[in-house]
């Protein structure tokens, strides 16, 4: 069975989830940890339920959810995963970290490129890959059908969208991603967002202010 646990990490307050099932095997989507005190609760959770890290997954690059990449991949020992499309965006961050004040930022290259051609393993549980375009050129969810879970980035949010203001972003394609991919799944799917508390498919179908399909 998928088991997902949930950090709250850096300044912008990004969800990291850690995704693992009953073989102890885990792998690692968004991880936002951007010094060392963060740092330790990610390892100290994987430490305490014996967890091995197969993988380290970015549904998309913005800052905010790459931090930790390097740390998770020296950590570990592991390969990072993105869409070949966010290549670019994962590559500048380097550029603009300090910014933000991440003057400490290191970065981590890709290892792999996955589309929604393909599948995501955890375990014994298969997840599907699904492309979100829209918040960034690049965007992957992860749904795994059988706990009724997904994985959604700044896709969608509760009573809210990802903003589409950055570069790579765009308004229109967002929306269509969200109602072709997303609301075609079961209302009762429950929507692990990038940032913020979790939602259900069903209820941003009926009260979401930007993209709702269903009258209450």
């Amino acid at each position: 069975m998928l088991q997902i646990k949930h950090f709250e990490f850096n300044p912008f307050q990004e969800n990291t989830y850690v995704l693992y099932d009953e073989t102890g095997e885990c792998v690692i989507v968004d991880p936002g940890c951007s010094n060392k005190h963060e740092e330790d609760q990610l390892k100290a959770f994987i430490a305490d339920n014996q967890l091995s890290v197969k993988q380290v997954i970015n549904t998309h690059c913005h800052i905010d959810h790459v931090l930790g990449n390097a740390f998770v991949k020296r950590a570990f020992g592991v390969k990072l995963l993105i869409h070949p499309i966010e290549e670019s965006l994962l590559r500048a961050v380097k550029t603009y970290a300090p910014n933000y004040g991440f003057f400490g930022y290191q970065e981590a290259e890709p290892d792999v490129f996955i589309t929604e051609a393909d599948e995501l393993q955890v375990g014994n549980e298969t997840l599907t890959v699904l492309f979100v375009p829209g918040h960034s050129p690049g965007h992957l969810a992860f749904y795994h059908e059988p706990s009724h879970s997904l994985i959604g980035g700044d896709v969608l949010f509760y009573n809210s969208i990802g903003r589409t203001d950055l570069p790579g972003g765009d308004y229109d394609t967002l929306i269509n991603s969200i109602h072709q991919k997303f609301f075609t799944l079961p209302d009762e799917v429950t929507v692990y967002c990038g940032h913020g508390p979790v939602t259900k498919i069903g209820y941003e179908k009926r009260t979401n202010p930007f993209c709702a399909t269903l009258h209450s």
